[in-house]
């Protein structure tokens, strides 16, 4: 799986996706212009020391993005869709992307993906959830409906492992 983060804004934002990129498995991209500099503390404070294992991209902008990922299959996170994030069927290297914390993705972007456009169900006078949730919820959710590949059998053995020392 892949996450694209749109010209993120908060540091410690992009350090937690960063850490959950890094358990599920799943690239992080990246395109600027950030909020930040990816060498603030902030970042390497939420990711932890899993900012290292990260497989991480930059783009200077979206069409460089696009660019460098022809016939990327794109899911935008926005609370404009219609349809909801567990209504559609992710494949094992789609590409999830959300745009930043106090905009969301670029309206222009959006219009031109209108098809796979997907929201977070929330209340009324809701306006957004925190980014970094809402990314783990669509991830885990895309992971799920691939069976978490690797994760899961990997799961086991730590389970059993657990178990044996617990005896």
């Amino acid at each position: 799986m892949h996450i694209v983060l749109h010209q993120p804004e908060i540091p410690a934002n992009t350090g937690n996706i960063g850490r959950t990129c890094v358990a599920a498995g799943a690239v992080l991209h990246l395109i600027e212009p950030l909020g930040f500099r990816l060498n603030e503390k902030e970042i390497k404070r939420s990711g932890m020391d899993y900012w290292e294992k990260l497989d991480v991209r930059r783009y200077m902008n979206f069409k460089e993005f696009s660019e460098n990922n022809p016939g990327a299959r794109i899911w935008m996170a926005t609370t404009k869709a219609e349809r909801v994030y567990s209504d559609v069927r992710y494949e094992e290297n789609d590409y999830i992307m959300f745009g930043k914390e106090s905009a969301g993705i670029p309206e222009e972007i959006l219009v031109e993906h209108e098809e796979s456009c997907v929201r977070i169900p929330m209340l009324d006078g809701t306006r957004s959830l925190n980014l970094s949730n809402a990314v783990a919820i669509v991830l885990y959710e895309a992971l799920r409906q691939n069976n978490f590949g690797k994760m899961q059998r990997e799961g086991n053995l730590h389970r059993l492992h657990w178990r044996k020392m617990r005896n």
